[in-house]
């Protein structure tokens, strides 16, 4: 796999080297020579290549023809998705990803096709999750938004009962994380104190799913 990481910052660098580290083929464009020296080790085996990402000639010496991902994540929004747009409609890259800051217009990219990770975004999840438990904020759905995935702690009232209790035709129990060690679930597996539940709903079933974990019948049916 040909990857291309435009932008040597914190991000870029990591992803980079842990590429190179797994046997892939990486070139990494950055405007600054500095930060490639700086950032990227002595024993780095792939490209480096000084200019802007949205510049064709520095796609082409990074290998943008036969790229299988570009990735653009410097710290401007508009020069990661000029770089994403070049990557997918120029020379046709079949794996584009763009890093944003500004969640607003996530929206507006994923229209053009173009899949973002909002920093942002993923810190206030990430904290808004660990101080709200009880919301559900899903951290994956589909490109057509009919299917989410969120994750939920067990509520002790489930330890000892059947997972598979909680599916119906709208959400199911697809995975659980249990000290530290991830499983698929069987029909008959019975949760513990301590799960960690990963759960696929049809997105407009998100509260009576939370109203099924909860054992609040009266909100489900209201639903």
């Amino acid at each position: 796999m040909h990857v291309v990481i435009v932008g040597c910052g914190r991000v870029g660098s990591e992803l980079a080297i842990w590429l190179d580290e797994h046997g892939h083929s990486v070139s990494v464009v950055d405007r600054d020579k500095g930060a490639l020296h700086k950032r990227l080790p002595e024993a780095f085996g792939g490209r480096s290549v000084v200019g802007y990402g949205y510049d064709r000639d520095a796609l082409l010496e990074a290998g943008v023809e036969r790229a299988d991902a570009v990735v653009a994540v410097t710290s401007g929004d508009n020069s990661n998705i000029i770089t994403a747009r070049v990557a997918r409609e120029t020379y046709q890259v079949p794996y584009v990803v763009a890093r944003i800051y500004d969640p607003r217009r996530a929206v507006i990219y994923q229209r053009l096709g173009i899949p973002t990770v909002a920093t942002v975004s993923w810190t206030v999840d990430q904290i808004r999750r660990r101080l709200i438990p009880s919301v559900l904020t899903p951290d994956w759905t589909d490109s057509t938004g009919t299917l989410s995935l969120v994750e939920r702690p067990l509520p002790a009232a489930w330890a000892g009962k059947k997972l598979s209790d909680l599916a119906d035709d709208r959400f199911r129990v697809v995975g659980v994380v249990r000290e530290g060690e991830a499983r698929l679930p069987s029909d008959d597996f019975v949760g513990q104190e301590g799960d960690v539940l990963h759960v696929m709903c049809t997105s407009d079933a998100l509260e009576a799913f939370a109203a099924r974990l909860a054992g609040d019948d009266n909100a489900e049916a209201a639903s």
